[in-house]
């Protein structure tokens, strides 16, 4: 595939949330490769310095629990000194544990709220002021097609990613007087390495391949690819909206 390159995003500093591994290394690696200067933060110390080590350039990698807030701001202000204040956020950091709502308590609850939404706000509350001050910015949250597909086994997830939808719009409304654009992007089934060691059979994916308008699953790099062009100058005119990429199942 030829992709496009995006002049804009040459020299921008990035901070992608759960940038170690699945979809978030894949945008690391494009911001990267667009000339960005990247800083992104995970739980997964070792694999984010190896990430971060085997790209180079301007990349930088803080470990961070971000169930954790002080520990969230401690790392974006450990990634604006080494990298500068973000001009783009990318709010990609999430876990779809599976679960049966018949075992939920309110300390699990509580948890995977904290995993898969709470995070966002303060990631974004923690970024804001520098773009107001830049007059300019655009905030990228990663929703889900799992609700929209009403799919069920895991339902404080797909909670949490609902919310994403509503919290973005909200901080569009915000922060758009600032010219900060704030959109959700909204993966179908994508075909990470996690998925496919722990949910992916063929039954399922046949299941899901005919459920979709296109025939093909879903590589990583498409959801790179959106990020981009919503981090870039091309989409100064897009906020507050959902920009799908499922393949067409929803």
């Amino acid at each position: 595939m030829s992709f496009a390159t995006y002049p804009s995003l040459k020299g921008a500093t990035v901070y992608v949330t759960g940038g170690a591994a699945g979809i978030g290394e894949y945008l690391v690696r494009a911001f990267a490769e667009q000339g960005s200067k990247v800083g992104f933060v995970d739980i997964d110390a070792a694999r984010g310095a190896a990430l971060a080590a085997e790209v180079g350039g301007a990349v930088r990698f803080a470990a961070c629990d971000l169930r954790n807030i002080d520990a969230l701001k401690a790392a974006f202000a450990t990634l604006k000194a080494e990298v500068g204040p973000a001009g783009v956020l990318v709010n990609n950091a999430a876990r779809d544990d599976r679960h049966g709502w018949e075992a939920v308590t309110p300390d699990y609850y509580d948890e995977r709220i904290a995993t898969n939404l709470r995070h966002m706000f303060f990631a974004t509350q923690a970024v804001a002021p520098d773009m107001v001050a830049a007059g300019r910015g655009s905030i990228v949250n990663m929703g889900s097609n799992s609700w929209w597909e009403a799919g069920g086994g895991m339902p404080v997830y797909t909670t949490a990613k609902a919310a994403v939808h509503g919290m973005t719009r909200s901080f569009a409304r915000d922060l758009g007087p600032h010219r900060i654009r704030v959109n959700t992007v909204v993966p179908g089934w994508v075909m990470t390495e996690r998925q496919k060691q722990l949910w992916v059979t063929p039954e399922k994916l046949d299941a899901q391949l005919k459920r979709q308008c296109l025939p093909d699953p879903i590589d990583p790099v498409y959801l790179a690819r959106m990020v981009l062009f919503l981090a870039s100058d091309d989409s100064a005119m897009c906020t507050a909206n959902n920009f799908m990429v499922e393949g067409g199942s929803i």
